[in-house]
């Protein structure tokens, strides 16, 4: 006999397009990928629960959260959120106050586990086609700035931080991994975050 009392696991991943990956396949986003892996590695992980939309800045997630019914507690939560922020031009000190409160429920739901909670850094999509044209280097100040902040708050609040950025800079000089629209990561991209994110929750729930 042992001792494990739950063997099936939870997963809830928040966000945007970067969490529902547009553009790719839905068995290619990284939530997808990531309980794939966990499921090779005889770890019994149901469907992911994902709440996200393409073009969802913090305010928007936060109200289809306040109008979702979930299921908690959930074993991992992932957070992935900002880049339209960015993207509209809103200024950082807007983002902080909201992406700590997105967070903060990310824990509740989480059974008030905050080791069981994820932050994804925002990626750059500056370097991509659909930023040609753009200030890249403004762009990338600005992620820089705002990954700074969720950071910040994410090492104050004691939740994993998986910064996935560098790696999305990559693609300014290999386009595999950017997606047919030119903008958003392809599978091979969101296959490098989902190695590493289900080595994270391996250690998390071991």
């Amino acid at each position: 006999m042992t001792d494990q009392i739950k063997t099936t696991y939870s997963y809830l991943a928040l966000g945007d397009s970067y969490t529902i990956g547009e553009s790719v396949p839905t068995t290619d986003n990284f939530p997808n990928q990531t309980t794939q892996l966990l499921r090779s590695a005889d770890y019994d992980f149901r469907a992911a629960e994902i709440i996200a939309k393409t073009g969802w800045t913090t305010d928007e997630l936060q109200n289809s959260i306040n109008t979702h019914h979930f299921t908690s507690p959930y074993d991992i939560v992932t957070l992935l959120i900002g880049v339209n922020n960015q993207y509209r031009s809103r200024p950082v000190d807007s983002y902080k106050p909201e992406f700590e409160n997105l967070l903060k429920q990310s824990i509740q739901f989480a059974g008030n586990k905050a080791d069981h909670v994820i932050v994804l850094s925002i990626p750059d999509w500056g370097i991509t086609p659909f930023a040609a044209g753009r200030d890249r280097e403004q762009i990338a100040r600005e992620i820089d700035a705002y990954n700074a902040a969720n950071k910040a708050i994410s090492e104050q609040y004691k939740v994993h931080y998986l910064d996935i950025t560098p790696w999305t800079r990559e693609a300014a000089n290999d386009l595999s991994l950017i997606a047919g629209d030119g903008l958003h990561p392809s599978a091979k991209e969101y296959k490098r975050w989902s190695e590493k994110l289900a080595d994270k929750i391996k250690a998390i729930i071991k």
